[in-house]
């Protein structure tokens, strides 16, 4: 079989841990520590541990927005779209992660197992209990700010040239607003112009005139000219 990139805890260990990790969650949150150090020490602690057989990523990248948001670095209803920094950089994640798993692998005795699974055939329970979460936190910091800085005020731009031009649409063309967000959609994917597909299909009953008054001012909102 293949040599692991991670070996998970035993799963003898596995409620220990989690117990464990629970508790440090407990202390952290009525503490005033740093949120962002708080929701790398849990979220990765988690994912390191490891304990389901599907899923881990997804529970490790929710604990991350649930820290943030419970620890009052997210105003509450903001949607804080950390995870999408995170997979843009996957590179980079995945050495955060392996700078945790690699040096673990020649402490952990190992033997192959059914589907593709391993033995471990020493303690190994302290490894994921105690480890320098330092390239972790770094790592999200990167992230948070990027997200901060870039990520979040992209995103308002965007949002307010769509409602720029959803409400042009709707002034010039009797269209419901379900109808005008597709075309807007439509608009995104095509670099501001309606394929003929959907000139054929969805917005068959748009004249040519309107298509071009509609591309000319998507154009001029989102591009500027």
């Amino acid at each position: 079989m293949p040599l692991p990139v991670h070996i998970s805890a035993r799963a003898k260990d596995v409620r220990n841990l989690l117990a464990g990790l629970l508790e440090t969650y407990e202390l952290l949150g009525e503490s005033d520590y740093d949120p962002v150090l708080a929701a790398a020490l849990i979220a990765f602690g988690f994912v390191f541990i490891h304990p389901f057989a599907d899923g881990n990523g997804r529970i490790h990248r929710y604990l991350l927005h649930h820290i943030l948001a419970e620890k009052g670095f997210v105003p509450k209803g903001l949607v804080f779209p950390v995870s999408a920094v995170i997979l843009a950089r996957l590179d980079e994640y995945r050495r955060t992660l392996e700078h945790y798993s690699k040096p673990r692998l020649d402490l952990i005795e190992w033997r192959p197992a059914d589907r593709g699974n391993v033995e471990i055939l020493n303690e190994t329970a302290d490894l994921y209990r105690y480890f320098d979460a330092t390239a972790q936190a770094e790592f999200l910091f990167e992230c948070v700010a990027e997200t901060v800085d870039k990520t979040l005020p992209e995103e308002v731009s965007y949002l307010k040239k769509y409602d720029l031009l959803g409400e042009f649409i709707k002034n010039s063309i009797d269209m419901p607003d379900r109808t005008v967000d597709l075309l807007i959609r439509f608009l995104d994917q095509n670099n501001g112009r309606l394929s003929k597909r959907a000139r054929d299909k969805e917005f068959s009953r748009l004249t040519e005139a309107e298509v071009q008054t509609i591309e000319r001012k998507y154009a001029d909102i989102f591009y500027g000219v």
